[in-house]
């Protein structure tokens, strides 16, 4: 069996063009750079560099510590580390090829430095993503697929049609297979198209282990998170009178208590739909830096759709049992909004 094809021919070659023509090349992940956005950045320098190219990765800000293990992460430029931003602007002036992975919309950069700096780059633009809604505002091809498990599986993808799945290493594998653990919850959702397994099995014929790769990301956190968790179910859960949705939400001084780290909330959005007859879950966060700043989180189950809802209600969007948005106003008042939402959307609960 093979994978189905992600280019038609004519595609393929406008996308073997630019490559072929491009010296200088920076790829890009989205704020706050999850598993997806660093595996998918990491493996695709790594195709480019076995094409010749100078790459350079630059990320807005730091990935969270559970993922700092990943093969050659340590050479990823992040934006807002100032020892390390001359290095990345200097990068992005020089590209004369700018990947943006993960992300549909230059917004998700976050930093507005950044973004005025891509956006005004004479480099050639390519995006690589799987969320709804791309924005192809000046960008010179496009690879959007919302019904990919993740950005990982458009990455392996294009490097197996373009020739290149021989060259990838086995840290470039290894890569790949945390974004499409992390992006699919470790396949429990989004992940029902067989070719996905395909991809797995190619990916384990490069050495990588899996079973290693899940404890780097799931067993490897401290007592405080542990002890946070704890509190967050026992203080901070609640449950709809349905039984059908629940709401987290917890503040800054929560997290200082547990001296708190990027990461350690890290899927806790997931655990209220393992209750039976849940199939909502609204995450609510305060941001730690910006005062009135909530990040929010949704997950859901079957046909509940999460974008649609936080389109209405938390100014963002995703995929349909997966989804995140923000809203501008104290916790108590997203708690309300987040009430809301689960009272609008009832009749599909």
């Amino acid at each position: 069996m093979e994978l189905k094809p992600l280019l038609q021919g004519p595609q393929l070659f406008q996308l073997l063009n630019i490559l072929k023509n491009a010296k200088k090349v920076v790829v890009l992940g989205h704020c706050r750079p999850d598993g997806d956005a660093i595996g998918s950045s990491i493996a695709w320098a790594e195709y480019l560099r076995n094409l010749g190219k100078q790459v350079s990765i630059v990320m807005p800000d730091p990935e969270a510590d559970f993922l700092k293990w990943l093969p050659n992460s340590q050479y990823i430029l992040h934006f807002s580390e100032d020892e390390q931003r001359a290095n990345a602007r200097n990068a992005i002036a020089a590209a004369d090829l700018c990947c943006c992975l993960d992300f549909n919309h230059l917004k998700r950069l976050g930093d507005e430095a950044l973004r005025d700096m891509v956006a005004k780059s004479k480099a050639r633009r390519i995006m690589i993503d799987h969320h709804l809604e791309p924005d192809s505002t000046g960008m010179d091809f496009v690879v959007s697929r919302p019904k990919a498990s993740s950005t990982c599986e458009l990455v392996f993808r294009l490097i197996h049609e373009l020739g290149g799945y021989d060259g990838m290493s086995r840290s470039g594998a290894c890569c790949l297979y945390c974004g499409l653990m992390t992006d699919t919850g470790s396949f429990a959702y989004n992940s029902n198209d067989p070719d996905l397994y395909l991809i797995v099995s190619l990916l384990m014929r490069k050495g990588i282990d899996k079973e290693k790769i899940y404890r780097n990301i799931y067993h490897c956190f401290s007592q405080n998170r542990l002890k946070f968790w704890g509190f967050l179910l026992n203080e901070r859960l609640t449950f709809h009178k349905s039984g059908k949705a629940a709401v987290i939400a917890y503040s800054c001084s929560d997290m200082e208590t547990y001296r708190y780290k990027r990461g350690d909330a890290e899927g806790f959005v997931n655990e209220p739909l393992k209750v039976r007859g849940c199939r909502l879950s609204i995450s609510l966060r305060e941001d730690t830096l910006v005062p009135d700043k909530i990040h929010v989180s949704l997950r859901s189950v079957d046909d509940v759709p999460c974008n649609l809802i936080s389109q209405r209600f938390f100014n963002g969007g995703g995929h349909l049992n997966a989804s995140g948005g923000e809203l501008h106003c104290s916790l108590p008042e997203a708690v309300k909004v987040a009430e809301e939402a689960i009272e609008a959307f009832k009749d599909v609960l």
